[in-house]
């Protein structure tokens, strides 16, 4: 009775094992399949197996499971098991043929065909953020990681000498115009209107910026400006 129980508990952890799939081995089942769509659309195969990695976990996601959907695109589903606001596909390959369907057929994302090339998966994974498919900041980084991490690139079949674009790391808006405080040390003598014109700003921002509803300053007084 002992040794059953224990057979049927190593069976059952296998099969818990099993279920969650490898990414290797998920490369190696849909490798071919995005190779076809490249070679007929023109998007890397590359970006096209690391953005489903990245959106359904190599294929271990709930929607991924439950609803062949690889590549997190919403829509309504049939499905009694879950309840889920991401639509349902027949098999993978029809995420997959779907995924490059809304890239040929959608704007922005039509634009990038004229833009790169199918070797340029840097190019693709900066287009497709910038186009709003997703709202991580940090989503164009971790797909190229992934690339770059399982050597995605082999399945582009760029041709020999081929040079990489060099991108820049893109700078985010808030970032890029955010400014930063500085102080000014009122001296005797000054006002507001004196210390709006040393520093390129008017008398109505200082007062704003520092809380101020009286223009009278004293020496050693720190103004934001």
């Amino acid at each position: 009775m002992t040794n059953k129980i224990l057979t049927f508990c190593v069976l059952l952890l296998s099969g818990m094992i099993a279920q969650a799939q490898d990414t290797d081995d998920y490369i190696a089942e849909h490798a071919a399949y995005a190779q076809g769509l490249m070679h007929d659309h023109k998007i890397p195969a590359s970006v096209i197996l690391a953005v489903a990695i990245h959106e359904s976990a190599a294929g271990n996601s709930r929607i991924a499971q439950h609803l062949n959907n690889h590549f997190g695109v919403k829509g309504p589903n049939n499905n009694a098991e879950i309840h889920s606001s991401y639509r349902d596909y027949v098999n993978a390959d029809e995420s997959y043929s779907h995924f490059v369907e809304i890239m040929e057929t959608r704007e922005p994302f039509n634009n990038l065909f004229g833009k790169y090339d199918q070797y340029d998966y840097k190019g693709w994974t900066y287009g497709i953020r910038r186009c709003g498919y997703a709202h991580s900041r940090s989503w164009a980084s971790q797909v190229i990681g992934l690339i770059k991490k399982y050597e995605l690139y082999q399945y582009d079949e760029r041709p020999e000498g081929y040079e990489e674009p060099v991108y820049a790391a893109p700078v985010h808006r808030r970032a890029k115009n955010r400014r930063k405080t500085k102080i000014y040390t009122v001296k005797s003598g000054d006002n507001l209107n004196i210390i709006a014109k040393k520093k390129g700003t008017n008398v109505k921002a200082l007062m704003q910026k520092n809380g101020i509803k009286k223009a009278n300053l004293k020496p050693g007084q720190k103004i934001k400006y």
